[in-house]
């Protein structure tokens, strides 16, 4: 494996902490803190933004040696997201031989301790910025990254040697497997979502890693942590999901024994068509955070990352679920709507019968 001049090695880990947060409040509370911008390398039109732009806020961070040879630099960032979500990210300086890539691979992978201290800076910044959340909760799981970013190796060497010479080495790193040799169908699997722009640079994405190869990789680096936290905010969806399809079929389900049942039914209405727009806002605000029609080396980086991630396959389970509540919704509706029928044809009924009694009981006077 080539020598690593000069790289950066990126630990993320994202969290679910509120249905939604006013930046702009947010902002006040934390002077530390900046608009998160893309930096774009090649020509991009002045609309590829992030809309609304995210917070991005640097703390103070002891150093903690993840193998022999590597540390995590003294600073850790967290990116704020309006859709209540929360990025922070770890980054570790790479040089040397790309062979020690492997047992930091290893050690980064559901690391206890960054893993720890990432929670804990989640919920000391919710404690900071509580009057800018909405619906405050953290998310008990977490989605978690790493991005082995070269600038530049000690040699140079041809990029393509990476899929090809190093292919088993580079699989090896991003499934973070120490003990075995991948088979080649294993190894044709953990690189094949790649893209190059130019002749030098390559970008290879899979599930629980990538190698970015860029001098210039900030734009990249951006939309794999956004990716990330989309399929975050997808797994945090359909959980919540679950959650109100078991509750909305317990109501469609329990039978009232009140004397105008409707009315429970009302209530249960009103709590399932809060689901509806709570999940289809938050799903919206994800979906539509970041645009990259504009660029289309970007959009095609997303589209690799989005195929890795599973993420349309996740769109189609939450759009089904929400159709699937709708559909519940529209039976306790048709309830309400015959049990009112029913109960009206009950009074038109009993004033039949008191229309048709009443000249008998005058008459008997």
């Amino acid at each position: 494996m080539p020598t690593v001049e000069r790289g950066t090695c990126h630990s993320i880990f994202v969290y679910d902490i509120a249905f939604s947060i006013d930046l702009n409040e947010a902002e006040r509370r934390i002077s530390s803190s900046t608009r998160e911008t893309i930096k774009h390398k090649r020509r991009a039109p002045t609309y590829f933004e992030y809309r609304p732009a995210p917070l991005r806020l640097s703390q103070d961070f002891a150093r903690v040696s993840i193998t022999d040879r590597l540390s995590t630099n003294p600073v850790v960032e967290l990116v704020v997201y309006d859709f209540g979500a929360v990025t922070v990210i770890y980054r570790i300086p790479l040089e040397g031989e790309t062979s020690s890539f492997l047992a930091l691979s290893a050690n980064l992978y559901e690391n206890k301790q960054l893993l720890t201290d990432s929670r804990t800076r989640v919920e000391e910044l919710l404690k900071l910025i509580e009057p800018a959340v909405s619906k405050a909760n953290i998310a008990n799981f977490v989605e978690d990254y790493v991005i082995f970013q070269i600038e530049a190796f000690a040699e140079p060497f041809a990029i393509e040697d990476l899929t090809t010479r190093y292919a088993q080495d580079v699989a090896q790193v991003l499934r973070a497997e120490v003990h075995d040799e991948l088979s080649p169908d294993e190894v044709n699997d953990a690189i094949s979502h790649r893209i190059s722009f130019g002749k030098h640079d390559i970008a290879i994405i899979d599930w629980n890693a990538a190698w970015v190869v860029d001098k210039e990789p900030e734009d990249v680096l951006t939309v794999l942590e956004f990716a990330n936290v989309e399929l975050l905010e997808m797994r945090f969806l359909d959980q919540r999901l679950d959650d109100a399809l078991g509750l909305a079929y317990n109501r469609l389900s329990i039978r009232s024994r009140r004397w105008f049942p409707f009315r429970a039914n009302t209530s249960a209405l009103r709590d399932i068509s809060q689901w509806q727009v709570d999940n289809a806002i938050l799903f919206e605000g994800v979906n539509n955070v970041l645009k990259l029609l504009g660029d289309q080396y970007l959009a095609r980086l997303y589209r690799l990352a989005a195929e890795r991630f599973h993420l349309a396959e996740w769109d189609g389970s939450i759009l089904r679920k929400l159709e699937t509540l709708e559909s519940i919704y529209q039976k306790i509706s048709d309830q309400i709507s015959t049990r009112r029928m029913e109960l009206l044809e009950w009074i038109i009924i009993v004033l039949f019968m008191i229309s048709i009694l009443l000249p008998f009981v005058v008459n008997l006077h």
